[in-house]
């Protein structure tokens, strides 16, 4: 099944030919409306007339994240913002997020890219697609929701949360199909579990789309077999629309990534260097349809490979492997970008608290952060310390949107590094 055949299917030469068309408009975009890009060309010695084929993308900046908060609120517009209709934003390593705009045109573009996604597994009017993410800021609610509502499916915004409602919408509702982060996908296979098998045969669910989180093959596979649904994976960032960016299609062997929106490349994240099909390194990605905020050669930061085979679907547009992990210190819980240097602002702001603390992430989402206090609080009274836990549980949750465990610990208790301190042990299974 296909959403846009025309488009999913163009044959490479005519695919890429697109691809460069809209390379040279979103260059001479950039750089003719956007004082920061025409400055980043200028440094880099080059101008978009410098662009003769797909491989001279390299000659342009990298976008980093960096660069949006520097710009925020709105200075990456190539439009003044009364002209857009949509803004969602990303976490950043300060306290400003990455805002991104969006166009009508914008949005329609991506509702159509997750049409594309859903229609490839099987969704159309007929099914029914309860959106377990949140709506909001976060791209992967409203997006989701858009798509579904293209391909004319019953979508129900369920939001995340309150699973028993979740599952009386399932079951009075019939619905077929459901988004949600994989964590949550394994909270409710335990509670399929408790219910029993009568409880299942009362839900219709075929499918599941899991993404905003890592996951590894074994969760997948338990998800499927107490949930009993079909799991496809979902690769999508705020910067680049949200979800929809890439996608598995019936036979799921890689993410389709949409190439007539996106331009992809594997860089080495050491050298930046290009690398080839099937090796693999950082994932960059440039616009081609943006209009409102177009972003060049952006730094994911996840870690992939480009599948040279074609597939057997007949989708010409070439896939992606599963997200491997990070080139960078950030890290995800459930669905929500978290850097340590969040962490780190919030602990040194706290009167008593020292400077060494390490960041633990365990398996069910479970975050906690150790940290040393004074000796002179640690050696006082109790309720001293039970407040300043408090303190900073919430503290922290305000920060980072995931309330963590906080254990307060002697100074010098935890290891000092001599080179870059580790601060994060990841202990989940997830890559």
């Amino acid at each position: 099944m296909f959403w846009q055949k025309e488009f999913e299917t163009m044959k490479r030469d005519k695919l890429e030919k697109l691809q460069l068309k809209r390379l040279k408009e979103t260059a001479a975009l950039v750089y003719n409306k956007v004082p920061y890009y025409k400055k980043l060309f200028k440094a880099k010695g080059v101008t978009p007339g410098h662009i003769k084929t797909l491989e001279d993308i390299s000659k342009l900046p990298f976008t980093t994240r960096d660069d949006l908060q520097k710009n925020y609120p709105d200075k990456l517009l190539t439009i003044h913002h009364h002209d857009t209709m949509r803004l969602h934003t990303s976490s950043g390593t300060t306290g400003k997020p990455k805002a991104v705009f969006f166009t009508r045109k914008d949005i329609d573009v991506a509702a159509n890219n997750i049409a594309r996604c859903l229609t490839m597994t099987g969704v159309t009017k007929a099914d029914v697609l309860q959106n377990m993410m949140s709506y909001g800021l976060f791209t992967g609610g409203l997006m989701m929701h858009y798509g579904a509502e293209k391909v004319g499916a019953l979508v129900i915004p369920s939001a995340i949360g309150n699973t028993e409602r979740q599952l009386l919408l399932m079951e009075d509702f019939k619905t077929t199909s459901i988004h949600l982060t994989p964590s949550y996908a394994l909270y409710l296979s335990d509670i399929f579990e408790k219910k029993g098998p009568a409880f299942r045969k009362k839900i219709k669910l075929k499918r599941a789309y899991m993404g905003a989180e890592p996951y590894t093959e074994e969760t997948k596979k338990k998800i499927e077999k107490i949930l009993k649904v079909k799991v496809y994976n979902s690769y999508g960032l705020t910067e680049m629309n949200g979800p929809g960016v890439a996608f598995e299609c019936e036979y799921q062997n890689g993410m389709h990534l949409w190439e007539d929106s996106y331009l992809m490349e594997i860089v080495d994240p050491k050298t930046d260097r290009p690398l080839p099909d099937g090796e693999t390194g950082e994932l960059i990605l440039t616009t081609l349809t943006r209009e409102g905020m177009p972003i060049i050669r952006y730094r994911t930061r996840d870690i992939t490979a480009i599948i040279p085979e074609k597939c057997k679907c007949g989708r010409t547009h070439r896939r992606i492997m599963r997200i491997k992990g990070r080139a960078d210190d950030m890290f995800i819980m459930r669905g929500v970008n978290i850097y340590p240097q969040q962490i780190e602002r919030v602990l040194m702001s706290v009167a008593h608290v020292e400077k060494n603390y390490q960041i633990y992430l365990d398996e069910g989402d479970k975050i906690k952060v150790k940290v040393e206090i004074t000796k002179k609080l640690f050696d006082g009274n109790l309720e001293h310390l039970k407040k300043l836990q408090a303190d900073l549980t919430e503290k922290l949750r305000t920060e980072i949107l995931v309330r963590p465990s906080v254990e307060l610990v002697e100074p010098g208790s935890l290891p000092i590094s001599e080179g870059k301190a580790k601060r994060v042990f990841d202990n989940r299974k997830i890559y």
